[in-house]
């Protein structure tokens, strides 16, 4: 007995243009998936590796203690007992003691204390409010990206400067100067300190190279008038997802607030996630139209070889041997337009890596961002696989019903 394959692939050869068509619409749908999925996810990545290399993956800030310490009666306003509120105390005055134990952590991989705060900046008849960091170069090297983010300058003038600043690029060009010009930065109490512009570091977060400077912690505190040496500690993790459970240790243990990266860049990774969705959604009906073309072509060869398989079934051929010649027929087209659409994906995506583009707002990019990523390319083809085959158990469920006598007697007459 001829098997099923065989016969599935007779059908196709005799239904040529149709399945072309229904082939091609598979393949558009998984390459267009799979180029959309990379786009999306290729911004949404380069901004949490941006975030990660500028802001650490976990921030230590302020201590706090139980606003209700010391109290007989808590007040009425405290909603859950077990979570009463607290304050928050700012400055870490120990942060070379919490550094220390904190190295002895598994999951951390260096971690920078960051003396931060907000002045003016002065650069010719330019202003400009700065977001002021108060670092230690070494230390802070090791935690973040800086030394690969400097676009113009030099780091080691900024090592051996105590005055000596790194600017963020937008904030460069905002203030219209270069490294080797000078910048003005103003203390609470009024006055300018003149400082050298070492270097312009560019993050690719917006929210940073707009209003970042960096200088020397020592020189930061006597700037700002802070009677504490930090504001916060920066963490690099060796596994960034793992943020949350180690920000919730460290919280217990140091007695002082901690905010993960995922908290921290809530808002931004909520619309990442959304328009990933959405682009997978609109795609997806791609797909799915390409299910309701197969859908016709497979109606149509039923109706078109109903004397066919009346024969085979009067040869002694099951119906679900009949079903499966049908069925075999959607998985060849299923199996050809994910190969092809995987091929086609990675080019177009490809493709679309090399188109130039001017992005400065929320990231700095020069080109469309794409990653490669497998996943991407397994449910495109779990998609079409899915569609493909609710496209073809209709038509072959109806072959297979078919009644081979009165088939015959209607052709025959």
């Amino acid at each position: 007995m001829t098997p099923p394959l065989y016969i599935a692939l007779r059908f196709l050869r005799h239904r040529r243009r149709s399945f072309i068509l229904s082939l091609s619409g598979v393949v558009f749908g998984v390459a267009i998936f799979i180029c959309t999925q990379a786009q999306t996810q290729g911004f949404a990545q380069n901004f949490i590796d941006s975030t990660l290399g500028s802001n650490g993956a976990l921030l230590l800030r302020s201590r706090f203690q139980s606003a209700t310490t010391g109290l007989l009666v808590p007040p009425k306003n405290v909603r859950n007992p077990n979570q009463p509120r607290r304050h928050s105390i700012d400055g870490i005055t120990n942060a070379s003691e919490i550094m220390r134990i904190s190295r002895q952590f598994a999951d951390v991989a260096a971690c920078s204390a960051v003396l931060r705060g907000t002045v003016s900046a002065r650069a010719g008849f330019d202003n400009a409010t700065v977001d002021l960091f108060g670092i230690d170069a070494v230390s802070h090297l090791q935690t973040t990206n800086l030394a690969q983010q400097i676009t113009s300058g030099d780091l080691d003038d900024f090592r051996n400067n105590p005055n000596a600043v790194i600017i963020g690029s937008r904030l460069a060009e905002a203030m219209q100067v270069v490294p080797g010009d000078a910048v003005q930065l103003l203390s609470p109490g009024g006055e300018y300190r003149r400082f050298t512009i070492a270097a312009t570091a560019r993050s690719g977060v917006g929210v940073v190279d707009s209003v970042r400077v960096y200088c020397h912690v020592r020189v930061a505190q006597t700037l700002l008038r802070k009677p504490f040496p930090a504001s916060m500690i920066v963490y690099k993790l060796r596994d960034p997802e793992r943020a949350p459970a180690v920000a919730r240790a460290f919280e217990d243990l140091f007695q002082h607030d901690a905010q993960s990266w995922q908290d921290r860049e809530e808002a931004n990774l909520q619309l990442f996630v959304t328009v990933r969705v959405s682009a997978a959604i609109t795609v997806s009906l791609i797909i799915l139209l390409a299910g309701f073309g197969i859908f016709n072509v497979l109606t149509m060869s039923v109706l078109s070889k109903i004397k066919e398989i009346a024969i085979l079934r009067s040869m002694g051929y099951r119906a679900r041997d009949i079903s499966a010649i049908f069925l075999w027929q959607g998985a060849m087209i299923a199996a050809a337009g994910s190969v092809i659409g995987c091929l086609a994906g990675a080019a177009f995506t490809w493709g679309v890596s090399k188109i130039p583009i001017q992005v400065r707002g929320l990231l700095y990019a020069n080109h469309f961002l794409v990653t490669w990523d497998w996943h991407h390319y397994l449910w495109a083809t779990v998609l079409a696989i899915v569609a493909v085959f609710i496209a073809s158990y209709v038509p072959a469920r109806r072959a297979a019903q078919l009644a081979p006598v009165a088939t015959l007697r209607g052709s025959s007459a």
